[in-house]
C-alpha cells in the first residue's frame, strides 16, 4: 500500500515557497503521491471553504513535475465538467510527460452548483456530462489520432500529441459516493477515490455497492484508493468517527483496515475547508506528516519498493 498526500493549493498561506516547501518535504519524507484539488471559479459557496488564492491544479502539478524527481502528481480530484476533454486530456498527457510517468488523474462530477453556474454548465447534468468526457479523454490518451461522438461533446480527427509516458494513460481514479458515481468508477476508473468516510459506511455500504455495481455492468471491480484525513488528537475518538482522525494508534489501526480492503494507495488529507491555512497550520500539518511516515507508515521500509 502506498500513501501520499492532499496538499492545500489555496488559502492565504498558499504561494510559489510554500507550496515548493510542501513538494519538497514530502519527496524527503518518502511519500509517494502529491495530490492537489481543483476549484475555477471561486463563487461565494466555494470560498467560504477554499479561500483564494486558489492554485490551478494543472498549471501547479506541471511546475511540480519540474521541481520534484520521485513522487507521483495527481489530482484529488479534477471536476470533468469544468473543462473541454480535449484541453484536460492535452493538459494530463503533458504533466505525465514532463514528469516521466508520475501523473494520476483523480476526477469527479463536482458539487458547487453556483460555480457550474458561473461557467455556464448544466449542473443537473454533471454526472453525464463527466461520464462523456471521462471516455472521450481516455481516447484521447490512447491514440495518435481521436475521434468521439457524444451527446455532450464531439470531435473527429484530433492529434492528441504528445502521448502519455504511461500507456493507455494515465491511472484514473474516480471521487464521489452516489449510485452514479460509482458506475463511472466501475466503467472508467482503474481505483474508486471516496473521501472523508467512516469505517462503518465503507465497509458495510460503500465497497459492497462498488461490488454490486460492477457485477450489474459485467465488468471488473476497479481497485480501491481512498482520501482519508489525517488530525492527530491525545486521546481517543469516539462514536462513527472518520478514518484517519484520532490517537496514533487508532490511525494506525484505520490503515491497517483500508490494508486488508485492499486499498492500493491511501491519501491523507490534513486540510479542513473553512479553516485557515498559515504559515503555523503548514508547519504542524508537515510535522504530523513526518510522524506519521515515521512512526505508523514505516515509508522507506514498507513502500518504497
Amino acid at each position: 500500500m502506498k500513501f501520499g498526500v492532499n496538499v492545500p493549493n489555496y488559502g492565504p498561506d498558499a504561494s510559489p515557497e510554500a507550496l515548493g516547501k510542501w513538494a519538497a518535504h514530502l519527496e524527503d519524507m518518502g511519500y509517494h503521491h502529491l495530490m492537489v484539488s481543483d476549484h475555477v471559479a471561486l463563487t461565494p459557496e466555494v470560498q467560504r471553504l477554499f479561500p483564494a488564492p486558489f492554485y490551478d491544479p494543472f498549471t501547479l502539478l506541471a511546475w511540480f513535475a519540474g521541481t520534484t524527481n520521485r513522487i507521483g502528481l495527481g489530482t484529488t480530484v479534477a471536476i470533468l465538467p469544468y473543462r473541454h476533454p480535449l484541453l484536460v486530456a492535452g493538459q494530463a498527457a503533458a504533466i505525465d510527460r514532463l514528469s516521466g510517468g508520475r501523473f494520476t488523474f483523480g476526477a469527479a462530477a463536482g458539487w458547487a452548483a453556483a460555480e457550474f453556474s458561473a461557467l455556464g454548465v448544466a449542473h443537473q447534468r454533471r454526472g453525464a456530462i463527466s461520464d462523456e468526457y471521462l471516455a472521450a479523454i481516455k481516447a484521447c490518451w490512447a491514440n495518435d489520432v481521436a475521434s468521439f461522438h457524444g451527446r455532450h461533446v464531439s470531435f473527429d480527427q484530433v492529434h492528441t500529441g504528445p502521448r502519455p509516458v504511461q500507456q493507455p494513460g494515465p491511472p484514473v481514479w474516480v471521487g464521489g459516493h452516489s449510485a452514479g458515481a460509482l458506475r463511472r468508477a466501475v466503467r472508467y476508473g482503474d481505483a474508486w477515490h471516496p473521501t472523508s468516510v467512516n469505517a462503518a459506511w465503507l465497509t458495510r455500504s460503500g465497497l459492497p455497492a462498488l461490488r454490486w455495481t460492477a457485477e450489474e455492468l459485467e465488468l471488473p471491480v476497479p481497485g480501491f484508493a481512498p482520501r482519508i484525513k489525517l488530525r492527530i488528537t491525545g486521546v481517543p475518538l469516539g462514536g462513527e468517527r472518520v478514518l484517519g482522525e484520532g490517537t496514533v494508534e487508532q490511525i494506525r489501526a484505520d490503515l491497517r483496515l483500508l490494508e486488508e480492503l485492499g486499498a492500493s494507495s491511501v491519501i491523507l488529507d490534513p486540510t479542513y475547508p473553512g479553516q485557515p491555512r498559515t504559515a503555523q497550520r503548514a508547519e504542524s500539518d508537515l510535522a504530523a506528516l513526518e510522524l506519521l511516515a515515521t512512526r505508523i507508515i514505516d515509508l522507506e521500509q514498507a513502500c518504497l519498493r
